[in-house]
């Protein structure tokens, strides 16, 4: 039923659910936290009454998500998805209202239908998403490439790879011994030279005098950002090393809503916060972060490392919104997966992306790689 103040009414007649796993490439990617081999993510087709689809996608990561996959998938089946049906596509306070009412928590879940629903309204108003959060001040896109925990010459070896396809940035990952990452960034800088910014990530994988250690051995080669040196709940911590070093530290898995990134800010832990759609709980939510972040002087990189094409496509067009967003987007996760599912797949290859113009988010689900890769 429309109620006051909806405007545009787009009911929502059905909200489907699929989980895939898609394989990723070369084998797979060593972090601090595991091997993975397979990215399982959360699909969301919603349609409303007059036949309009929108696309949601998300891809939780074991140690970065607060929820599985089987969670996410759970939550959306049994509790989200039946409560949006009926509601209004294109108010998106109301919908997330009923979604918080119904269930606390859950913000990748809440994130899959509300990229679904915005999806969904911006195609029917012929725009793209960028357009629909306040236009973009970007046209090409630059991301960030991304070394592994591997041996220093092997380490070499891929960030030069990546800095002759194009690419003018690198994060190095970094974990399991302070002297084994200082011999692996050293070999990565010699290799690419000064013109590459380099980055960080520890995965929250150090105690603060580790961290400490490890930062101050790295100065002198130029760090970018140092990311999430120490565990999530050490904000003081993490402030210890942000005064110790020169270099920038970056918060990651501090960060999940909004009163946490509030949290980052008081603690004075950081120079730069890392924001995701999915993580943060949707566009809506994560559009408010950034200019908070930016309104207390933080610059804010924006990504998720493994992730298919619908979500990748949502951070870019989120991205394009705020000059308060460094290039070099982390949302590389088609770079590292066998396919796709989406019909025309992002090129990523060569560093750089012209913005996509929509209308919505630009992209079709392929059905046949959606039945291929799906599991129960």
């Amino acid at each position: 039923m429309k109620q006051a103040g909806d405007g545009l009414h787009l009911p929502i007649r059905q909200v489907e659910v699929f989980g895939v796993a898609v394989p990723l490439a070369a084998g797979g990617f060593r972090n601090a936290y595991m091997v993975k081999t397979t990215q399982r993510s959360v699909i969301v087709r919603v349609r409303g009454q007059d036949g309009a689809v929108g696309l949601g996608n998300i891809d939780p990561s074991p140690g970065y998500s607060v929820e599985t996959v089987e969670q996410s998938l759970q939550a959306i089946q049994a509790d989200l998805g039946p409560a949006v049906i009926g509601c209004n596509a294109a108010n998106v306070q109301r919908l997330l209202a009923t979604m918080d009412a119904r269930r606390q928590g859950f913000l990748d879940a809440k994130a899959a239908i509300e990229m679904a629903c915005i999806d969904m309204v911006t195609r029917h108003l012929g725009i793209p998403v960028h357009q629909y959060l306040g236009g973009a001040v970007v046209d090409t896109l630059r991301f960030n490439a991304w070394v592994g925990i591997v041996p220093p010459d092997e380490a070499a070896a891929e960030a030069l790879k990546w800095q002759s396809r194009g690419f003018r940035s690198a994060k190095v990952k970094i974990g399991g011994g302070i002297l084994a990452d200082r011999d692996r960034l050293t070999a990565v800088r010699q290799a690419v030279g000064p013109d590459m910014a380099l980055r960080v990530d520890a995965n929250a994988g150090y105690d603060v005098e580790q961290a400490i250690e490890l930062g101050r051995m790295l100065e002198p080669l130029d760090i970018e950002l140092f990311e999430q040196p120490v565990a999530a709940h050490d904000l003081a911590g993490m402030a210890r090393v942000r005064s110790a070093c020169a270099i920038p530290v970056m918060a990651d898995e501090s960060i999940t809503d909004h009163a946490s990134l509030i949290e980052v800010i008081k603690a004075g832990c950081a120079d730069i916060v890392k924001l995701k759609v999915m993580k943060q709980g949707g566009f809506t939510t994560c559009r408010r972060m950034v200019e908070t972040a930016s309104a207390a002087g933080l610059r804010v990189v924006i990504g998720h490392g493994f992730g298919l094409g619908v979500n990748t496509v949502a951070e870019i067009m989120l991205a394009s919104t705020s000059s308060a967003v460094m290039p070099g987007l982390e949302c590389v996760g088609p770079l590292k997966t066998t396919a796709d599912i989406i019909t025309r797949p992002l090129d990523l290859g060569c560093g750089t992306l012209a913005l996509p113009e929509g209308p919505g988010l630009g992209v079709e689900l392929d059905e046949a790689n959606l039945a291929r890769f799906r599991f129960a």
